[in-house]
């Protein structure tokens, strides 16, 4: 994660429209800044989500509200609560989100 080429800026989530997309069942809004080659999003996804493929993209992860299940392609799962963060490499294990009730989530890949 490369954090330059960019000032101090203050961002105001909520006035960042969501775009959503859809996931194998439910849906995940995401609410995109890009600085520099970061990318930054707030991301809610609605109860029932799972995600429609496996990631292998880099991320720290923060979830802020609701329980998300995140599994490794190897069959570990992770059950995360508000307050409580992941973190995993560019390439590094394989991992797909789900939730039962909805989460909101704090990430920068």
């Amino acid at each position: 994660m490369d954090l330059s080429g960019f000032s101090f800026g203050v961002t105001d989530w909520a006035k960042i429209e969501p775009v959503e997309h859809a996931g194998a069942s439910g849906s995940a809004f995401w609410r995109t800044c890009l600085f520099g080659s970061t990318r930054v999003r707030m991301v809610e996804y609605s109860a029932g989500y799972l995600a429609d493929h496996w990631c292998t993209r880099g991320h720290i992860l923060l979830c802020l509200e609701g329980e998300l299940i995140t599994e490794l392609d190897d069959g570990r799962q992770f059950i995360l609560s508000p307050g409580m963060s992941y973190q995993v490499s560019h390439n590094g294990e394989a991992h797909r989100s789900s939730t039962h009730s909805g989460a909101r989530l704090f990430i920068v890949d």
